[in-house]
């Protein structure tokens, strides 16, 4: 059981959806553990911030590159600032990288070798090679690693687990307006990969055919793609993202032969709407509808969604599964598959924009 942000949660791992029923951990009898954070822009002030409100971490200090903000970062946070990455990995037990994407790969493989645990943000690696080569550093280094695909801990998305959708298409629109922040990679590693990860955790099936659209509008690489995924078991997902809308929108529509289910990542609201061949009981107001195949029936539900602060419960059921020595929620492998699906996408992309 974990407290966040005053509430409480259990979750479990891997494959068993009721994250918040089955598994039951208080972590007030964990130890904290030594945690230093790496780049602290944006998203790393963030980490930092709920790095020090974690009952399991005790935050030795940060790494920089800009020594502007680094100064200003520790004057603000009264946290210690490291000269060097390599000093800070040495005190720490865990390391927590919200650096830009193309030093993560050389910063992970240091802290590994070192034997530190690794929390790393998405993509895991700016490409697939570097992150086999963590995979392989990983085999003689039994390390935990643990990749930051945050909408896995979307409240939203955690009602909807327990649901255990089987999807036969889907639906995925990922749209942002323009941020200079996060260009120094393509729509697709930047913004569309939170929903290759999700897609992936969802449809258990491998995939068989990708074919993608993108043009460049601001920026040197694609700002907007759309994507048709096809899974070897007849599932289809049409994702689109873009970083110059003029308006937010985080949404997956899942269909399937008994229902539909729509899930809000922005709002964190669910909405389901179920199908039967009878009139269900205890279901009022459930809506008939003629068919040709006879009439059916369908109720509407909207699940319970818990207020969870998503990043901080990577960050600490991280910590769980070291101390514990259980599996991470989002492992190296998973990070690498998001990214090779990413990567075959950007192939269709090359010379289109």
């Amino acid at each position: 059981m974990c407290k966040i942000g005053g509430g409480i949660f259990t979750h479990t791992q891997g494959k068993d959806t009721n994250y918040f029923k089955n598994r039951i951990i208080l972590v007030e009898k964990l130890r904290k553990m030594k945690i230093g954070i790496a780049g602290v822009g944006h998203l790393g002030k963030i980490h930092l911030k709920l790095a020090l409100s974690s009952a399991q971490y005790d935050v030795v200090g940060f790494f920089d590159a800009d020594p502007k903000n680094a100064a200003q970062v520790a004057k603000d946070f009264g946290v210690s600032r490291y000269d060097s990455f390599e000093s800070l990995v040495d005190a720490v037990e865990v390391i927590d990288i919200v650096t830009p994407t193309p030093y993560h790969a050389e910063l992970a493989a240091i802290a590994i070798q070192k034997d530190k645990h690794v929390f790393i943000e998405k993509p895991v690696t700016q490409t697939v090679a570097e992150a086999e080569m963590l995979m392989d550093l990983l085999k003689s280094h039994p390390v935990k690693l643990q990749v930051g695909h945050v909408e896995r801990f979307n409240p939203a998305y955690l009602a909807v687990k327990e649901h255990q959708a089987r999807p036969l298409f889907i639906e995925a629109h990922r749209l942002a307006m323009y941020n200079p922040r996060g260009t120094d990679v393509s729509v697709v590693h930047d913004l569309m990969i939170h929903d290759l990860d999700i897609l992936l955790d969802l449809v258990d099936s491998e995939v068989k055919e990708v074919m993608a659209n993108g043009v460049s509008i601001v920026s040197p690489s694609p700002d907007i793609c759309n994507a048709r995924i096809v899974f070897e078991n007849g599932c289809v997902a049409n994702v689109t993202a873009s970083r110059i809308s003029m308006k937010n929108m985080r949404k997956i529509r899942l269909f399937q032969n008994d229902a539909y289910l729509s899930i809000d990542f922005l709002d964190k609201s669910v909405e389901i709407i179920h199908l039967f061949d009878k009139k269900p009981a205890n279901h009022d107001h459930a809506m008939s509808l003629d068919t040709k195949t006879g009439k059916k029936w369908l109720t509407m539900e909207m699940p319970e969604v818990k207020s969870v602060n998503s990043i901080l419960m990577e960050l600490e059921t991280f910590a769980e599964a070291i101390q514990n020595d259980t599996e991470v929620d989002v492992d190296l492998e998973a990070g690498m598959k998001a990214l090779v699906l990413a990567e075959k996408i950007s192939d269709q992309l090359d010379g289109s924009y």
